[in-house]
């Protein structure tokens, strides 16, 4: 029999085991489909417009016939009739009976293909919504996957400060313990070195912060430990954002859903105009009476056919119809607002990727001359020509230039996701 010490040694063995794993290898790639499999406002919006799809099966309910089952069973004085009240017969018989009643509607002149028409539009737009639910996550999911591999790469450069100046600052104090350096100059390397594991804390708080992020993109409620897979850099840009914004009129999925709802808003207007219209409809009864008064016969049937003309109803249908075709003429101009929203969207998600993309170069340019600034600043130090205030500046200068440089990368490739969303790319 195990003891709880020999258990509680069992976990521990299996939960050092799990640390002791390598993390997984992700991909930007594996991570949308995660996202896509397993986030739950996908889920929502999936269910959301199965459920809108249901509506047009209730909408077509009124073009297939009705049927009721009936059981009856009354006792009546003999000979009364009745007097007030409302039972189905005037006559009173004492009776046990059943049977089955049809009705079917002939014609209500088009309300009901309006309202099928209305109903067909409305899952059409639910499907472009869950459609654009799904490009949100996919922009979430590219962004903070950049972030991360930004804060990964703004980590390493703040390591390998860390390392400089501690080399920086054991040399600076051999050289001080031979009468070579001041003491002066030790301080300074020492507030050198405090700063850079200060970027060091910040950097590592930034690197978890962004796998928190990732793994709440993903659906996830705890974060990762995911190795991140660089990504390419896309293709450059187009010179003009103008057939960018036209590719975001025709595949934008809220733009087309917006498009739908008119076209339920104008197709509920034309069924409420239609509510001024009669209606035809037909219907039957037929049963038996197993048990009945000897005045009554056996079995019993009817048919008929009910025309409905509507004539005065407080101006219900007229109010009606009012309210239908104002909400048709605002759903016109929602879709004409979001056009609007849309060509502002993509015209800026162009200029912030085009300036993101110009810093690509500027950065790197950056990198190369503070690298040769610090190598003449340590050659310039090791020499006796210039100071430790100097090689800290240098030295700060390249940790900036790094920083900035991976920031810039990250951050490029995080617009070209924000334009892609914009033009309706991502799917």
């Amino acid at each position: 029999m195990q003891t709880p010490r020999t258990i509680g040694l069992a976990l521990w063995c299996a939960a050092a085991i799990c640390v002791a794993q390598p993390p997984k290898s992700l991909t930007l790639g594996q991570a949308r489909e995660i996202a896509l499999r397993n986030h739950p406002r996908i889920q929502s919006a999936s269910l959301i417009a199965e459920a809108v799809n249901a509506t047009i099966a209730q909408a077509r309910a009124p073009y297939y016939p009705t049927v009721y089952g009936n059981l009856t069973g009354a006792g009546a004085q003999s000979g009364t009739a009745l007097a007030a009240g409302a039972l189905t017969t005037s006559s009173l018989y004492s009776r046990a009976a059943s049977g089955i009643a049809v009705g079917q509607m002939v014609t209500d002149f088009g309300r009901t293909a309006s309202l099928v028409g209305t109903a067909r539009a409305k899952a059409a737009a639910q499907g472009r919504f869950a459609v654009n639910t799904r490009a949100q996550i996919l922009l979430e999911v590219s962004q903070a996957y950049y972030q991360a591999l930004a804060a990964d790469s703004v980590l390493k450069a703040a390591q390998a400060a860390v390392d400089n100046r501690s080399l920086t600052l054991r040399q600076v104090r051999a050289l001080a313990a031979s009468l070579l350096k001041s003491t002066l100059d030790v301080s300074f390397a020492e507030v050198a070195l405090s700063e850079a594991e200060l970027q060091l804390y910040r950097a590592e708080n930034d690197v978890q912060a962004g796998r928190a992020r990732l793994a709440a993109a993903l659906g996830f409620e705890a974060s990762a430990p995911f190795t991140l897979t660089d990504t390419a850099l896309p293709p450059p840009l187009v010179s003009e954002p103008d057939s960018l914004i036209a590719q975001a009129m025709k595949d934008r999925p809220d733009l087309a859903g917006l498009n739908f709802n008119r076209d339920a808003a104008a197709r509920f207007a034309d069924a409420e105009k239609r509510l001024r219209y009669p209606s035809i409809s037909a219907s039957g009864a037929a049963g038996i009476l197993p048990v009945h008064d000897d005045r009554l016969h056996g079995t019993y049937s009817s048919a008929g056919v009910n025309l409905n003309i509507p004539i005065l109803n407080g101006g219900l249908f007229a109010a009606r119809r009012t309210e239908a075709e104002l909400r048709a003429k605002a759903a016109s101009s929602d879709v004409q607002d979001l056009a609007v929203q849309i060509a502002r969207d993509v015209r800026f998600a162009w200029l912030e990727a085009n300036t993101a993309f110009r810093r690509l170069d500027v950065t790197a340019r950056l990198v190369a001359e503070t690298a040769q600034a610090l190598r003449l600043a340590q050659l310039r130090y090791d020499n006796g020509l210039g100071s430790i205030v100097e090689l800290n500046q240098a030295q700060f200068s390249q940790t900036s230039a790094e920083i900035e440089a991976a920031s810039a990368k990250y951050e490029y490739l995080s617009r070209r996701s924000s334009l892609e969303y914009a033009v309706g790319a991502l799917r």
